[in-house]
């Protein structure tokens, strides 16, 4: 959507940046009232929301697993909902915190719903309880049981980021683009239908591919796109 970011209270006269807090609600009064000063409309899908997974990691140890999962995926699910890539009209990087925060929810809710786990998907989990500090198990550590919740969760979060990266091409077209993206969503809707049961190094590609062409769009690196066509001709 398209905001005026800096915003003033109509009942206090405080005045805030909605970029800043992702609240309509004056931060001063908790009044929802409030008009667009200074600034133009910018394209906004960003959040302000964050992600600690800090208690849930103190209580490993002294809660059963079934509800760590359970808090962890809630606070994951929390993070990641409605979380967008545009702030302030300027594309942002696919954060590592998004995209670990996307396969420890798909981990999690996975693992909460089951009766028995066994040790390397209980050491897969635990590591991804730093999906708060952007840290997530390299390919090699995914076990075997636990590669399509990874490749579900980096296929859900391309496509995620592949949206944004159209709504801000509306504005800044690039027909460069185009090819990559569909190439891209075509791999997104193919390891959807898989389930996400594609080896993990095949997911990493995936998402690296995906983060060259919002470098490319973004205008910090000049050769991303045609890394990312190079990476988009491994898949599949």
């Amino acid at each position: 959507m398209k905001i005026r970011g800096r915003r003033e209270c109509k009942a206090c006269g405080k005045r805030w940046s909605y970029y800043e807090t992702g609240s309509v609600s004056c931060p001063a009064c908790g009044g929802i009232e409030s008009v667009g000063t200074e600034d133009e409309r910018s394209l906004h899908t960003a959040t302000a929301a964050t992600l600690d997974l800090t208690p849930v990691r103190r209580s490993v140890g002294s809660e059963p697993l079934r509800r760590l999962a359970e808090r962890a995926n809630d606070r994951a699910r929390a993070f990641t909902r409605g979380y967008g890539f545009i702030d302030a009209g300027e594309f942002s990087e696919f954060d590592g915190t998004y995209l670990a925060a996307m396969e420890l929810r798909s981990v999690a809710g996975e693992l909460a719903r089951r009766m028995e786990t066994d040790d390397d998907e209980e050491l897969y989990f635990t590591a991804l309880l730093r999906a708060d500090e952007g840290d997530r198990p390299s390919p090699e550590e995914v076990p075997d049981s636990m590669c399509g919740m990874r490749g579900l969760a980096y296929a859900n979060a391309v496509g995620e980021y592949r949206s944004d990266l159209r709504r801000y091409l509306r504005e800044h077209p690039d027909p460069s683009v185009d090819g990559p993206l569909e190439r891209l969503a075509s791999h997104v809707k193919r390891i959807r239908a898989l389930q996400g049961d594609v080896d993990p190094s095949e997911s990493e590609r995936l998402v690296t591919a995906a983060r060259a062409v919002g470098r490319y769009v973004s205008g910090n690196e000049g050769g991303a796109l045609v890394r990312a066509e190079e990476l988009i001709d491994t898949l599949g």
